[in-house]
């Protein structure tokens, strides 16, 4: 891994959402013109996420409740009632036919979005659920918590498959990779991890950040993944084996050691740098 980064996003095109204190808010994308105020939570909405077709917005807020949007007209369609405190985290399955929500009362739960009602409840955390992520067959649940692990579960059952320990702080978000073979997690300890989302092993440790990992996000072909953290710096990290030898090309001057390919790029043979 090169920690490179390769910029700095700046914006983003289409219809986009935020948050505040009192409403979730939708806006045009590339004028910034306000299209929807969503009303209807706490003092605090937490989280926000859009519906893989993109026709409701869920929110999860400091009133205990998630709640489901119709993103078109702003219409209150359903309430998650069952958390005993702030919805931190919303997400959305795959398949659009479920919602996950992660919260303070050290639970994470899936609803079913069509009727709002309680399907599972996921117990195992000691602190804050403040992340939830689906894989992206829908068949498994990850979670970031303040008890500095990551947790991955039986979507269907609600079984604890995996507890990733390793940061030494909070970890505050979790992003499966696009082939749902890696997990990638952002801790207050100012580092990634990367995850083998089968086995548990820890395969990256990216420490190159000054504050706290807010955000991780890999690239659609799972080649590159952007972290958020504070100080508003967002970083880009190449994960794929062709294009870290791409860049190991234009840097190295000698053969990498059997030892520095096991570490750097996750392969027992090391393949030649002319």
């Amino acid at each position: 891994m090169t920690g490179k980064e390769l910029f700095t996003p700046t914006g983003q095109g289409g219809v986009v959402y935020n948050v505040a204190w009192d409403a979730a808010k939708v806006r045009d994308g590339v004028t910034g013109k306000e299209l929807l105020s969503l009303f209807g939570q706490g003092i605090a909405v937490m989280s926000v996420a859009w519906s893989p077709g993109g026709k409701w917005l869920a929110t999860g807020s400091d009133d205990r409740t998630g709640k489901v949007w119709d993103a078109a007209t702003g219409k209150e369609l359903l309430s998650l009632s069952g958390h005993s405190s702030f919805v931190d985290s919303v997400a959305w399955s795959p398949d659009g036919k479920r919602l996950a929500t992660g919260s303070e009362d050290k639970t994470a739960k899936v609803w079913d979005a069509a009727t709002g009602k309680e399907l599972l409840s996921f117990s195992g955390h000691t602190n804050t659920v403040y992340s939830v992520a689906w894989s992206p067959d829908g068949k498994r649940l990850a979670t970031g918590s303040s008890d500095k692990t990551a947790k991955v579960w039986d979507a269907d059952t609600g079984k604890e498959l995996l507890s990733l320990s390793g940061h030494s702080n909070r970890v505050y978000c979790v992003s499966w990779s696009p082939d749902g073979k890696r997990l990638a997690t952002g801790s207050l300890d100012r580092t990634v991890k990367v995850w083998d989302a089968a086995t548990g092993r820890e395969l990256l440790n990216l420490s190159g950040h000054g504050n706290a990992v807010n955000r991780v996000a890999w690239s659609p072909d799972g080649k590159r993944l952007a972290t958020a953290s504070g100080g508003g710096i967002v970083q880009v990290y190449a994960m794929d084996i062709d294009l870290l030898m791409a860049l190991a090309r234009q840097r190295v001057t000698r053969n990498l050691t059997t030892d520095e390919c096991m570490k750097f790029l996750q392969v027992d043979k090391c393949p030649p740098i002319p």
